[in-house]
């Protein structure tokens, strides 16, 4: 990992970025590779994060694949990841994140945290020093499973062993995920689900200010309208999640709801992506950075692809039009970007589409359609002109 000059970005004032604050990536590889199009050929960037997407972008056989992110403690995930490709088995992997069987013994409990450590051991001389000092004072986390040690994995676990056994049991809410038709969807959830208790905890725990306080960080609502209710627009994405969309083939969900992968893995954790995988970790490199500072920086080709996670969310749109007006200028024309909208909408205004347009053909909007990560309002595919 290097590690780039002060970054000027705007986030980097209001948040703090010496925590895990996602140790999964939460948004949908499987539409983000969709909207992206990469290729053999290809220089992409990515938002780190806890580095599923960016893991998930080799498998399209890219020629490079960028990493960024303001945290050490992101990248630390990242790096990992890439170990545990280097040295486990597959299987292996699916116990190092944490996913499980459901109902397991105090017994079993035990002896999977004992197997966890001894995986990470497995692991551990493939990480350069700064991750392998990040990772040695973390046993719990290992123990636990990696994919539990962030701060809004945390805030899930507090949502689904605190406060949704007082709305539904557990019965309840596993049989959500029994494969049905969309008709037998919208019947089980209007008569089983969407009750008057399930509404009032959506409105108390998924308000702005507890997820600001347990989950994300406050200031990430800074640029969200006042009179927007958080609240409802995430009961609005989770019953089309469970509704529209088939749960039972929804990873995040599961993992929200359940506590772990059943019926469904992500792209980066499916069996058949694995191999691929692993075979182009060397294209992979990462860098604590905002982009900003790297795109000031980068020299050699120019990039094609840019999964831009949901920064946008964090900025203002002034700032965002200034990002905008740099890729436009340091990308390859022809390339494209994918970000996400959460709250604060945000894309490439009309007076910019002579640099950056959306992809046509309505694109975006289909990906969105089918966005297994729920909770997002908006999905952005668009492409560079040039400067």
């Amino acid at each position: 990992m290097s590690t780039l000059p002060a970054p000027p970005a705007e986030a980097a004032a209001h948040a703090r970025f010496d925590l895990i604050r996602y140790a999964q990536v939460w948004e949908d590889a499987d539409v983000l590779l969709e909207g992206l199009n990469a290729g053999p050929g290809d220089e992409c960037l990515s938002i780190a994060s806890a580095g599923d997407n960016a893991l998930a972008m080799l498998a399209t056989g890219a020629q490079r694949v960028i990493a960024l992110d303001l945290s050490a403690a992101q990248l630390a995930c990242l790096a990992l990841r890439v170990a545990a490709f280097r040295t486990l088995t597959h299987s292996q992997l699916l116990v190092l994140v944490g996913v499980e069987a459901l109902d397991l013994s105090p017994g079993e409990r035990k002896h999977l945290a004992m197997e966890r450590q001894r995986l990470y051991q497995s692991c551990r001389a493939e990480l350069e020093p700064s991750s392998r000092e990040f990772w040695d004072a973390r046993p719990s986390d290992i123990a636990a499973g990696i994919g539990r040690s962030g701060k809004f994995e945390r805030y899930f676990h507090l949502f689904r062993t605190q406060v949704l056994p007082l709305v539904h049991s557990q019965a309840n809410v596993r049989e959500l995920f029994v494969p049905r038709d969309h008709r037998q969807r919208e019947v089980f959830y209007a008569q089983r689900f969407n009750t008057w208790r399930w509404r009032l905890l959506f409105r108390l725990f998924f308000s702005r200010t507890v997820m600001g306080w347990a989950g994300r960080d406050p200031s990430f609502f800074r640029y969200v309208d006042g009179y927007v209710s958080v609240s409802q627009r995430v009961l609005e994405r989770s019953r089309y999640a469970a509704t529209v969309l088939d749960p039972s083939q929804n990873p995040y969900m599961q993992w929200i709801m359940l506590g772990t992968h059943t019926t469904a893995l992500p792209y980066w954790l499916r069996p058949e992506n694995f191999e691929a995988i692993r075979r182009n970790l060397g294209r992979l490199e990462w860098h604590q950075s905002s982009i900003e500072s790297y795109l000031a920086q980068h020299q050699g080709d120019p990039i094609s692809r840019l999964n831009l996670s949901d920064i946008f969310e964090y900025m203002s749109q002034e700032n965002t039009n200034s990002l905008l007006a740099t890729i436009a200028r340091v990308a390859k024309p022809g390339a494209r970007l994918v970000y996400w909208n959460m709250l604060a909408p945000r894309c490439t205004p009309p007076e910019m589409h002579h640099l950056i347009r959306p992809v046509g053909g309505g694109l975006s909007a289909s990906l969105h359609a089918k966005d297994k990560a729920f909770f997002y309002n908006a999905l952005h595919v668009e492409e560079v002109l040039g400067p």
